[in-house]
């Protein structure tokens, strides 16, 4: 049993991480931080964890909350993260972080995308928290930078073709759609219910988001050279899911049999990936609430182009349900402790 503690638990992703913990058998939350509602019962501001999590919001400073947790999950904003960790570290305690201050490697391009990195000696430390391809690294690691949701369906879409060299990577496109809890709880006029409700739009076109750079770099390694895709994504009207639809160019040589014992010897004993039937397609309904991510791909022959596509729940596989994932192989629990719970349908 490890005492646990939420930092930032009063967004989506904390409210998550607090839903999924309480399940989990070898897990107590100790400690739970929100600036705008200290002093309330989390249950208080999310009523669906009534009964089952009875903690205080708190605003304490990092020794307060080092003498409460063992381990800890940073669910804040892109630069809080960063003046936060080192402090954790300092302190012996490990630490999954759910923001980008530490997924990229290249502190340059880092702060080309975001800003200036406090805490760019950490960069080589962290583990990029992909299990289905760093399992090793992060079970020996002291800090695990939890991957963003769209680079999470896109990595894991291509990523064996990418490591067999199937397809031309420089003619990758992803086209992903997500849920409008991907834009965070904050009050944004773009996410009101009257803006995003019978609505579908692109948004970020162009290599405008965030998230490119991460995308590029995972690809990279699996490509073994640089890889630059076209990513757009577009905002559904839906509370939570994510869908990619992914392009890229066969490689000669590569038909549906060869393909498909790609995936299968890739992710056969993977407890998170469900491979999808021939003509069978993924759907966000079909993962909500859940850890799986479902994938499928379609050969268009005429074109000869793969269409791979991949589901997930943004706020589980894409943020919350990973990081506990990789909580579990950071402390030598079973890998799926506390996340087996089938997809919510309807």
């Amino acid at each position: 049993m490890i005492s646990v503690g939420i930092i930032g638990a009063s967004g989506y992703t904390g409210a998550e991480l607090a839903r999924i913990l309480c399940n989990h058998p070898e897990v107590r939350i100790t400690a739970a931080t929100s600036r705008q509602h200290a002093g309330q019962p989390l249950s208080e501001v999310f009523p669906s964890l009534r009964g089952r999590v009875d903690i205080i919001c708190e605003n304490l400073s990092i020794a307060e909350l080092c003498e409460k947790a063992d381990f800890f999950f940073t669910a804040v904003p892109h630069k809080t993260a960063m003046d936060l960790v080192p402090q954790l570290l300092a302190a012996g305690k490990k630490v999954v972080d759910l923001s980008a201050d530490f997924r990229l490697r290249d502190v340059s391009i880092y702060e080309e995308w975001y800003q200036p990195h406090s805490s760019s000696q950490l960069l080589a430390e962290a583990v990029y928290g992909l299990p289905e391809l760093y399992r090793h690294d992060i079970s020996s690691c002291r800090l695990v930078a939890n991957p963003g949701c769209y680079p999470t369906s896109i990595i894991l879409g291509l990523a064996p073709l990418l490591k067999a060299g199937a397809i031309e990577a420089q003619t990758i496109i992803a086209d992903s759609k997500s849920g409008t809890s991907g834009a965070g709880r904050g009050a944004q006029v773009g996410s009101l219910f009257c803006e995003v409700h019978d609505g579908f739009r692109p948004y970020k076109v162009g290599r405008a988001h965030r998230h490119t750079p991460e995308i590029e770099q995972e690809l990279s390694v699996l490509a073994g050279a640089n890889v630059h895709i076209s990513f757009t994504p577009h905002l559904l009207p839906l509370s939570r899911g994510i869908l990619s639809t992914i392009y890229a160019s066969l490689v000669p040589g590569f038909d549906r049999q060869k393909i498909d014992a790609l995936y299968r010897n890739q992710y056969q004993n993977e407890p998170f990936i469900r491979l999808l039937q021939e003509d069978t397609f993924p759907a966000t309904q079909y993962v909500r609430g859940s850890n799986f991510c479902d994938i499928s791909f379609k050969i268009d022959h005429t074109t000869n182009r793969i269409i791979i596509m991949s589901a997930i729940d943004n706020i589980v596989k894409g943020a919350s349900g990973q990081a506990v994932q990789n909580m579990n192989l950071m402390h030598g629990f079973t890998e799926t402790t506390g996340l087996t719970s089938a997809p919510l349908f309807p």
